[in-house]
């Protein structure tokens, strides 16, 4: 029980000061390479094409093969030691040793584990391209916790704005120098800001169980971000930061440009080794095999005889005829398992050519095929280049329409604030209405999210373009 209980405050210590550190961008996406389930996806398919590589070598040796078959035969059947036709029942053994190496084959076996080999340098360029899109998508879900978590400072200070304003009104109200309806007015303007408190908080929690699913974190261990004073973060500038120049900097160094330009080198390949698969093919054989079976026997001694041929009548007496000479008669006896096998050891070797002729047409339609193939993967590289350049163009143009804004709506939360400020004077001296100063305050809110809005919309689409130029993901 004290195990038991020692355990359990030592899992809960261990959650509490996995909590207390704030996470920041590059904890995350360090977290996640090492845990996400696409990355680790992606590493299984490593080890697939791996041994997709190591079973195309081991193609290019001989293939041996020992084989044996133990059994029973009875009825009429031929002796597989002597070859004589026996009806009498005997037990079996056969073993035989086979090989066969090709000895040309048009390179086929060559050609197959060079593109075995680019197939699995893609897919190592695919992990890269899996981590990267992992690491980016870590990245958006990061930016947009801590938009969510300014606008909510934004409403929880609307709020705080609003009951002050309430609390001032009440008292004007009291003293009778604004009518209730400002009062009620302004009561209804807080349940509002409120309610959009609440759903900013809400939105918080949403986008961390999100980011938490991309680090494959469990929902219910603390966590909080690192947010940096976004003023802080640096950027490049635009000017450095050109499209075109941009695009062929991502032409070397993205994985996915890397992956195409190693798919087009093994789609290649592989239509030599359908083509090769098309001629004929010279192997050299081989081949050792040995049989017992249990009722042969050996000869183990000889006797000297000499019976009677028969009986001869000469003159009415009967006289036995014998041999000129005696002769040997063989005594038979056992004949042991492993003295059998080495009787009947027997060798063969030879040369073997394979000439395909008819086929069902399938070598020439694989040949045809992996043809295909090559125009399927120039096109796709071709696609995944143009989305690449458009993706980067896009970035670009959006992030000067991005600062752009920014800009504007700096002016406008400017200009807003001012005429917030005077509203509230005129308010305060009862010289504007309730709804005309709700009416102001809403503006100034609407101007402030916009700004927070474009600014991190701008900081993402720089750092888009700094991803695509190969400088990674840091805040």
């Amino acid at each position: 029980m004290r195990r038991l209980t020692f355990s359990f405050c030592f899992l809960c210590l261990s959650i509490l000061s996995f909590g207390q550190d704030k996470w920041d961008l590059r904890k995350c996406v360090e977290y996640a390479l090492q845990n996400n389930i696409s990355v680790k996806q992606a590493d299984l398919q490593i080890r697939f094409a791996k041994l997709d590589l190591q079973q195309s070598k081991w193609n290019q040796y001989p293939f041996v093969n020992l084989s044996n078959n133990t059994g029973y035969s009875a009825g009429r059947n031929q002796d597989p030691t002597t070859f004589s036709l026996i009806t009498t029942g005997y037990v079996f053994s056969n073993y035989t040793l086979q090989s066969s190496v090709d000895l040309f084959n048009w390179f086929t076996k060559k050609n197959s584990v060079i593109a075995k080999d680019l197939n699995l340098k893609v897919t190592e360029a695919g992990i890269d391209k899996a981590k990267d899109d992992v690491a980016l998508n870590v990245a958006v879900a990061y930016l947009q916790i801590l938009l969510a978590n300014e606008q909510t400072t934004l409403a929880r200070i609307q709020v705080d704005q609003t009951r002050t304003q309430l609390e001032s009104t009440k008292k004007q109200v009291d003293a009778g120098k604004l009518p209730e309806l400002n009062a009620a007015n302004l009561e209804s303007v807080l349940a509002t800001d409120s309610a959009n408190l609440v759903a900013a908080e809400t939105n918080v929690h949403q986008l961390t169980l999100q980011l938490k699913a991309i680090l494959n974190l469990d929902p219910a261990v603390p966590f909080e971000v690192e947010t940096p004073a976004v003023n802080m973060i640096r950027v490049e500038s635009l000017a450095d930061l050109q499209p075109e120049a941009v695009y062929q900097l991502a032409l070397v160094n993205r994985p996915q440009q890397k992956a195409d330009n190693l798919s087009l080198k093994a789609a290649l390949k592989n239509v030599e080794v359908a083509r090769g698969s098309m001629y004929p093919t010279f192997s050299l054989f081989g081949s050792l095999g040995a049989s017992y079976n249990n009722k042969s026997r050996k000869v183990i001694s000889k006797t000297q005889i000499n019976p009677p041929l028969g009986i001869v009548n000469v003159s009415g007496t009967n006289y036995t005829v014998f041999p000129v000479l005696p002769y040997d008669q063989p005594v038979y006896g056992k004949f042991s398992y492993f003295d059998q096998l080495n009787q009947n050891f027997r060798q063969s070797v030879g040369l073997s050519v394979s000439v395909p002729i008819l086929n069902g047409g399938s070598l020439r339609a694989g040949w045809e095929r992996s043809k295909l193939n090559v125009r399927q993967v120039e096109l796709q590289k071709e696609l995944n280049s143009t989305t690449l350049k458009q993706d980067i163009y896009k970035a670009y143009y959006d992030a000067t329409a991005a600062i752009q804004k920014f800009n504007a709506n700096k002016k406008t939360v400017e200009t807003s604030e001012r005429a917030y400020d005077f509203a509230r004077k005129r308010y305060d001296v009862g010289l504007l209405s309730s709804y005309d100063l709700i009416t102001t305050q809403t503006t100034l809110l609407q101007a402030k999210s916009n700004l927070i809005y474009s600014q991190y919309d701008y900081l993402f689409k720089i750092k888009l373009l700094e991803f695509y130029k190969g400088q990674g993901l840091k805040l």
